[in-house]
């Protein structure tokens, strides 16, 4: 069975809830390492309001059982402190009376889904739209993340996250991977950046946009390290496991584009100066690289790299110092609307980018090993990988 995932729930509604089908049965599930894992997402200099008022929790009401799970659809809920100011607004049922309740969006904000998602469904305001397409929705996605974590590190394979450039500001170099577990084990976030010089940097572009009333992008970097070579195809156009991790990224808010390794630079440079050589470790019985431009991925498979994922995310779309827009009923010239929201979001994109990678890499990974228990995936992993060094 393949793994996949779905979420449900918005903004100011009165939960999350997410699912996740076709994980092995006795995979270790640690509600301690998920909760860590959507504080991580809570963190980084330049968030709002919401996060002052939301202590986020996964509380598992399905597939797990004694720590493990047992094979059938996982199911996890987390609830929004914050539905107690909404509930008169967001009524699951209710009649024309409640009207006066409602809280209508009528500006649109340039560059949210607001207008285009009011046109497509015929909606008179934009409230709905932007209740589900807000970045909140991605709570439920590091939940799934967590778990395929927990998975994929049972087989070894770690998946972590940095940033590398606010706005004008970047870091200028490459991470170790030791770097980057050393910033994941922090217990204080600021810009989730390995090099305290070009964090500070970074952090003196965010006061800089916070006192104009503005809002900062940039880009983070997804490492999945361990990764065995062989995961995804070059078979068929939605196999290539590059294409599906690109995917998965720009599914993300606000995430306007994607690279796999140094894709960006390469396009400027002579093939020659591209691609990765390769060599062979007589000793270790194993192929090497001369250098992992290509990102962990050759022809939409993973060749034994570490898998290099960049998103490029646009400074969010909610201003205090609002754009232009028109007004839905009125039709007539307006600011766009504004509420409560963040300043840069950079750390916190990396770790749904962790999620969103970790998801990916354990659907490859169940496709190419099966498994209905952790036993029996581990034990078709090791011969593969006992294949592997015979070739």
């Amino acid at each position: 069975m393949m793994l996949r995932f779905e979420t449900a729930g918005e903004s100011h509604g009165e939960c999350l809830v997410a699912t996740l089908t076709g994980l092995p049965a006795s995979v270790p599930v640690s509600s301690a390492a998920i909760d860590r894992e959507l504080w991580r997402r809570q963190q980084g200099y330049g968030r709002g309001g919401r996060m002052k008022i939301e202590t986020d929790h996964a509380h598992i009401v399905s597939g797990v059982r004694y720590s493990k799970t047992i094979g059938s659809p996982i199911a996890v809920l987390i609830e929004n402190k914050d539905w107690k100011n909404w509930v008169d607004s967001l009524p699951v049922e209710g009649s024309t009376q409640d009207e006066p309740k409602r809280k209508p969006v009528t500006r649109p904000r340039p560059g949210h889904a607001d207008l285009a998602g009011a046109i497509k469904y015929n909606f008179p305001d934009a409230r709905y739209i932007l209740e589900r397409a807000s970045a909140r929705e991605t709570t439920a996605r590091v939940a799934i993340g967590a778990i395929a974590k927990g998975f994929l590190a049972e087989f070894g394979i770690g998946v972590l996250s940095h940033v590398i450039q606010v706005g004008p500001a970047q870091l200028g170099r490459s991470a170790s991977w030791d770097e980057l577990v050393a910033l994941s084990q922090k217990d204080e976030v600021l810009l989730n950046c390995v090099d305290p010089e070009a964090e500070q940097r970074m952090k003196e572009f965010v006061d800089l946009v916070y006192r104009t009333g503005d809002t900062a992008g940039g880009v983070f970097e997804v490492v999945a390290h361990n990764v065995p070579p062989g995961l995804g195809s070059h078979i068929t156009w939605d196999s290539r496991l590059d294409g599906r991790l690109a995917q998965a990224i720009v599914s993300m808010q606000a995430v306007k584009g994607v690279e796999i390794g140094y894709a960006q630079e390469g396009a400027a440079s002579l093939g020659s100066a591209v691609q990765d050589t390769i060599h062979y470790d007589r000793e270790a019985h194993t192929f090497t690289r001369g250098a992992n431009r290509a990102g962990g991925l050759e022809g939409g498979i993973t060749n034994g790299q570490d898998i290099l994922v960049r998103g490029f995310l646009k400074p969010i779309s909610t201003l205090r110092r609002p754009l232009e827009s028109v007004d839905l009923e009125t039709r007539e010239p307006a600011k766009a609307a504004y509420e409560r929201s963040d300043v840069c979001v950079v750390p916190a994109a990396g770790v749904v980018g962790e999620a969103m990678t970790a998801i990916v890499l354990a659907q490859a990974l169940i496709e190419k090993f099966g498994g209905d228990s952790l036993a029996e995936t581990r034990r078709n992993y090791c011969a593969y990988l006992d294949q592997v060094k015979q070739f």
